[in-house]
């Protein structure tokens, strides 16, 4: 399945000419921040979706192509807004609170008015805004698949740079997500600042 602008021609119809895709990465890492962007798609992708064409779901492409169409996807949109929240407030708020909090930071860092927004999975119940929670949202809107690039990308990055802060835990391979060199990691190094003390296995670790 390709995400096409099926559903964002939906809400122009209904008169609501600037739908934004939302999308987040990094929920379930055991490290590091959750990163949600929004995208608007800029008119002439809606009279030639193939300018965009490529873009899915940011899990099922490899970097080289995030990459790539990172730079598409902010040449084609109207406006890119990005938003993170870090480890410590995951711990204090809880991961679906702090996930809303770094959307609703993707959409005030918008450049451009909105007037309706798609989430992948989620709403945003404290907005007033007409909104639609889409279950798969990155493989079924074109924008949602939008945001889902920039906001694995822009998150990736963090993660390399967080690389070089806290070597040892090699965040540069794994982004944070729990894998079996990032346990073997704890164990020899304990958790960082970065890491999510509320989150398996982290309650085994001290920082």
């Amino acid at each position: 399945m390709s995400p096409t602008i099926t559903h964002e021609q939906a809400w122009h119809a209904r008169g609501y000419s600037n739908c934004a895709g939302i999308d987040e990465a990094g929920r379930g890492c055991w490290a590091g921040p959750v990163v949600a962007a929004a995208v608007v798609l800029a008119p002439s992708v809606f009279q030639q979706p193939d300018l965009l064409a490529g873009v899915n779901d940011s899990k099922q492409l490899d970097a080289a192509t995030r990459g790539r169409l990172f730079g598409q996807i902010h040449h084609y949109a109207l406006g890119v807004g990005v938003g993170i929240v870090p480890a410590y407030l995951i711990d204090a708020y809880g991961i679906v609170p702090a996930t809303r909090l770094a959307m609703l930071s993707a959409l005030l860092s918008l450049p451009c008015r909105v007037d309706a927004l798609l989430i992948d999975a989620l709403t945003l119940p404290d907005l007033s805004l007409p909104q639609e929670a889409l279950i798969k949202g990155d493989a079924r809107s074109l924008s949602i698949a939008a945001a889902s690039v920039v906001a694995k990308v822009t998150r990736d990055h963090l993660m390399q740079t967080a690389d070089h802060v806290f070597p040892g835990y090699g965040f540069a391979a794994h982004k944070g997500y729990g894998t079996a060199a990032h346990q073997r990691a704890l164990a020899i190094h304990g958790s960082c600042a970065l890491h999510r003390r509320t989150f398996q296995p982290l309650l085994t670790y001290d920082i």
